[in-house]
């Protein structure tokens, strides 16, 4: 019995290394950091500039437009969808200056994140519409296409927005709900399904980014051989005008969408646990919530398209700025005003 005993004793001995050794290592903490004073700042800007001229420019887009085109159809789904976004920065606000408690019940959390991601993507699949929509006038000037009657632009503005919505639905269900805390908006780990879908809709967008760019040197060789033979200020005024109204949607799209789809090929693989250093999951965290910011920003930044392809919304601007509030929404009396149509192509 006693020497039972003694190598009972060894045995325990040699073993209690090995159970110190695997002690497990303490779980990384995503830390907001400066985020939490940086973001409401820049989310209350946004949603105070975003809110202002997305009402404005629904109110012209719906009832001062002479005469609806394609073109002028999609402009007023974007702003809709703008809109529709920017009422989520309130709560991302709320997040970041610590009131999220409550948004964390009854799944208010993932319906908030779902509703501003179908937001943004219909705005860029809106985008992406007006850029097809010049691409064919400035390029195919003489041939009639479908897409070009509001019939058609409707019909499909209506489609993309039961499709995202449709598409989006295996996000949430997919997504992770087991967290430590109950914040709202955070660095979440993602499963592998959830995971994968995450970096397919990423290259899908890098795919329509290579479209986007290839269309739009297209446009640009198009535009250099129609100012042949003209004048050197003519082919100034004309070259000018055309850059201006045609290229400032790859601009708009290029700043606010792309940094963010970028980062978030990394940001992907660190939730999936593929990328597993600490350091490096805070820091694509907080590289992921400001490029999401800048995505956001793209709401203040459409109406500036709306300024240059649309009669309507710019004399609209210029009237409010001079002053000429009587004729920045002037009364229709139930008939359409004198706006010129939407589009100038």
């Amino acid at each position: 019995m006693a020497n039972l005993s003694s190598l009972a004793s060894f045995l325990v001995n040699i073993t209690q290394p090995s159970i110190t050794s695997s002690t497990p290592e303490p779980t990384c903490i995503i830390e907001d950091g400066l985020l939490s004073t940086v973001l409401p700042i820049f989310y209350s800007i946004i949603c105070v500039i975003g809110l202002v001229s997305n009402v404005m420019a629904m109110r012209v887009f719906y009832f001062n437009q002479k005469k609806a085109t394609s073109i002028s159809t999609y402009m007023k789904h974007l702003a809709l969808a703008d809109l529709l976004l920017l009422l989520c920065l309130p709560f991302r606000i709320a997040y970041h200056i610590g009131e999220y408690a409550w948004m964390a019940k009854c799944y208010f959390c993932k319906i908030i994140g779902a509703f501003f991601y179908i937001n943004m993507y219909v705005s860029i699949a809106f985008l992406v519409l007006i850029s097809l929509d010049r691409y064919l006038k400035i390029t195919k000037p003489l041939r009639t296409f479908r897409i070009h009657s509001v019939k058609w632009s409707s019909g499909i503005s209506m489609a993309l927005w039961a499709l995202i919505s449709l598409l989006m639905l295996p996000f949430v269900v997919l997504s992770s709900t087991k967290s430590k805390d109950s914040k709202c908006f955070h660095y979440k780990r993602q499963t592998m399904p959830a995971g994968l879908m995450n970096l397919t809709a990423v290259i899908f967008i890098f795919i329509l980014s290579l479209l986007f760019l290839v269309s739009y040197a297209k446009i640009a060789v198009k535009l250099y051989k129609i100012s042949q033979g003209k004048k050197k200020e003519e082919i100034r005024k004309v070259r000018t005008r055309a850059i201006l109204k045609t290229f400032i949607v790859l601009v708009i799209y290029i700043v606010c969408f792309m940094p963010y789809h970028i980062v978030r090929i990394p940001y992907v693989l660190s939730q999936m646990d593929i990328i597993s250093s600490c350091i490096s999951k805070n820091s694509l965290h907080i590289a992921n919530e400001l490029v999401l910011c800048l995505s956001a920003l793209n709401s203040c930044l459409d109406p500036i398209i709306y300024f240059f392809l649309s009669n309507s919304f710019r004399r609209t601007v210029l009237n409010t700025f001079h002053g000429k509030f009587n004729k920045t929404f002037p009364k229709t009396n139930g008939t359409m005003n004198s706006f010129k149509s939407i589009t100038e192509i």
